[in-house]
């Protein structure tokens, strides 16, 4: 019996083991999605998406799902009930068309003559775009084009560079595409009947024209990076951007197949034709795996990466095909999409130029690397060369040493010449003691011999004191034999690292099998835009020397070290998969942690070494280089696939530089809550936000940045400590917060 009771526990506890695991936010976040979803697939009816505002969106429970999911993004416990916002009356204001978008609203401007205008939504507001937004995921998410990168369910920037470096093969030219265009009414009404090609429901498109004109809903091609950190862009403008430019992913396959597979090469025969068809349509099922891919070199190849409205075309072919190639898709997206494309900054490149070409803020280039027998002679003449060097050092050590030892005995000699029963009255010394002054010292009287005989040597064109001991003193007196060898070796040392590979190879077996080098593609991070990020943000000088962060200084240490802390984590994560990753490491993680000490010694006036051993522990939130690796390591072994999904993450992931500063601390006279969205706890202290730099600076395309609309300058908001720390270690991006509390 005991038995039996004991089995059937174990039962029990087996089948509740998943509902006592703690689920992660993503976790939480994407089983909220998927409740919705359920509810989208059932509104599927005769080949189309109908009523989805009715029986999906304007609904209480959707309306509390979408609010729970931008709970999960600002980090608040959705557990916690909260009677901030009625979800039944926002649901009937829906409904019957009551519902005032601009109402919902909150305006900021900039000061001065030309002022520029931002709006931004409301709790409601948000809350209503969340719902709409988590339902457009559920239409357009499977429809999407492979070639799209941005803002989708395992996608992001790193895939995107990653099908770029390892995806495409043989390239021969490349160029990127920069669109730039404010949404108009053309763009809205083309994008609306994009959507009614799988909804039908005029509500929806009514409340989506009601937002575009009350320009809460921010849409705008080009004009600064999409979701790096910036709160006027609505949590829609991701979804709805990929949906329009769905029409230019359709228009790329057309016109991919038309050159690659419909391309007439040198050979005119029907069959062939048709095998490139096939072969067109076999790459594109096998997501252009380059093992699976046919031996078809006669006819051109054309890639594409889009990550949002940043375009990357790659073509293997020649420059004519590359140029038609461009003018087509350029025609396309001003006369089809009616956007503006700068064109004539991004000429069609060679892919084997010494410049390379730009794309999401990276560095795109092509490197030959050698092979394994190129590698081990290149290796092999480093040591040489090594070797060599070793041996000329202590060559040129012993001379000096022995020209040192002659200059002490030189002297030794002038001292005893001066002492009578000492002294040789046959020798030199005491031939040219007769132009010795009278009364001069034995120091002088030497130097004055040294003098003449620097000058017999002619000692002028020497380098310096010890290559004239070596040269005139030392080596003269070497045995002959020692000499000839040391030179002859150093003689034979220089012409082998000197020499060609080629030629070395040609004396290793089997040289012709495994010499043969290889031309990879290169992703590197920009590390230059990267210091200049960092001198502008006053971490460092001018002279890129780590500098106190003055505008941290009256914030706690702890937060201080989170801010620091953040920075370093968020920003490795970003580059670990670029090729210079390593020079980014050291770039970052030594100057921001010396900048985070300097910024400590600052606040408590002390020397910097003695903020080390007193900051020790805390300054270990810091990663080191060795640290961060094993985070990645662990990362990508052990983490759940939603933690990292950037579909989920939108706002988080690229949230980069946010600086604040301690505005004053909140008193009873002057209360002040949290203004992250879904929080109501007491905020101990108000920040101001500082924007430090231009909206439209070309600094943006390192592919992290922080740009902020400048309405937002020295904005003053309230935050607990909880989401401060959130914020600085990039668990919250800055779309989590109500700019609109104050009003």
């Amino acid at each position: 019996m005991m038995l039996a009771k004991d089995l059937a526990c174990l039962v029990e506890e087996s089948s509740h083991k998943d509902e006592r695991k703690v689920k992660s936010r993503m976790e939480l976040k994407r089983s909220i999605e998927l409740r919705v979803k359920k509810r989208v697939k059932e509104q599927f009816i005769d080949g189309k998406f109908r009523n989805l505002m009715v029986n999906v969106i304007a609904v209480p429970i959707t309306l509390q799902d979408a609010y729970n999911c931008i709970k999960l993004n600002s980090n608040v416990d959705i557990s916690v009930k909260d009677d901030s916002i009625c979800f039944n009356s926002l649901a009937k204001e829906l409904l019957d068309g009551s519902f005032d978008v601009g109402e919902d609203t909150v305006s900021f401007s900039t000061r001065g003559v030309a002022k520029e205008v931002l709006i931004l939504p409301n709790p409601k507001m948000i809350i209503v775009q969340e719902a709409i937004r988590m339902v457009l995921e559920v239409v357009y998410r499977p429809h999407f084009s492979k070639i799209s990168h941005g803002c989708r369910t395992g996608r992001g920037h790193l895939t995107a560079l990653r099908y770029i470096k390892k995806q495409v093969s043989s390239p021969s030219w490349w160029f990127p595409l920069i669109l730039n265009k404010k949404v108009d009414a053309n763009i809205i009404a083309k994008l609306i009947s994009k959507l009614e090609e799988k909804i039908e429901d005029d509500q929806l498109y009514v409340i989506i024209r009601s937002m575009f004109d009350a320009q809460v809903l921010n849409f705008e091609f080009g004009g600064f990076p999409k979701g790096h950190g910036l709160p006027q862009e609505g949590v829609l403008s991701p979804i709805l951007m990929n949906v329009y430019l769905d029409f230019f992913d359709q228009e790329f396959y057309r016109l991919s197949m038309r050159y690659e597979a419909l391309h007439q090469g040198d050979d005119k025969d029907e069959d062939k034709s048709h095998s490139k068809l096939r072969n067109w349509f076999r790459r594109q099922l096998k997501e252009n795996d380059l093992k699976c891919t046919t031996n078809d070199n006669s006819g051109p190849r054309i890639y594409c990466c889009r990550f949002m409205d940043e375009i990357f075309f790659v073509v293997s072919g020649s420059k004519d095909i590359a140029l038609s190639f461009k003018s087509e898709i350029v025609d396309f997206l001003k006369n089809s999409l009616r956007l503006d494309v700068d064109d004539e900054q991004t000429g069609v490149l060679p892919c084997d130029g010494s410049n390379g070409s730009r794309f999401l803020g990276a560095l795109v280039k092509r490197r030959v690397q050698e092979g394994p027998a190129t590698s081990a002679v290149h290796k092999l003449k480093e040591k040489v060369r090594l070797f060599a060097s070793q041996k000329q050092d202590a060559w040129n050590v012993g001379c000096v040493r022995i020209g040192k030892k002659w200059l002490a005995h030189g002297l030794k000699k002038v001292k005893e010449s001066e002492i009578k029963h000492l002294a040789d009255s046959g020798s030199t010394l005491s031939k040219v003691s007769c132009f010795r002054k009278a009364g001069m010292e034995t120091d002088h009287w030497y130097k004055v011999l040294m003098k003449v005989w620097l000058q017999d040597i002619k000692a002028k064109a020497a380098e310096n004191e010890e290559s004239i001991l070596s040269k005139y003193v030392a080596e003269p007196a070497l045995p002959h034999e020692l000499k000839e060898s040391y030179y002859e070796f150093m003689k034979c040392a220089d012409e082998y690292v000197s020499s060609e590979t080629a030629t070395t190879l040609a004396l290793l077996p089997n040289s012709s099998s495994n010499s043969g080098s290889v031309t990879i593609t290169e992703i590197l991070a920009p590390t230059d835009a990267i210091k200049k990020r960092l001198f502008r943000y006053g971490l460092t000088t001018s002279e890129g020397y780590p500098r106190a962060a003055s505008l941290l200084v009256l914030q706690d240490s702890i937060q201080i070290i989170d801010w620091f802390s953040g920075i370093v984590r968020r920003w490795l994560q970003w580059y670990q998969d670029y090729d210079n990753f390593n020079e980014v490491k050291l770039l970052i993680s030594s100057l921001l942690r010396k900048s985070c000490v300097r910024t400590l010694a600052t606040k408590y006036r002390i020397h910097e070494s003695e903020i080390e051993k007193q900051f020790d522990s805390e300054l270990c939130r810091i990663p080191s280089i060795e640290e961060v690796e094993q985070e990645l390591t662990y990362e990508t072994s052990y983490s759940h696939p939603f933690d990292n999904d950037e579909a989920l993450m939108y706002g988080i992931s690229y949230s980069g530089l946010c600086l604040l500063s301690l505005a004053r601390m909140v008193s009873q006279s002057r209360p002040c809550n949290c203004f992250v969205l879904g929080c109501s706890v007491a905020a101990p202290s108000v920040y101001t936000l500082h924007v430090m730099e231009r909206q439209k600076f070309p600094g943006w395309k390192t592919g992290f940045t922080s740009c902020i609309h400048p309405s937002l300058n020295k904005r003053r908001i309230g935050l607990c400590k909880k989401h401060l720390k959130d914020l600085y270690l990039g668990h919250i991006s800055l779309q989590s917060i109500d700019f609109g509390a104050w009003k």
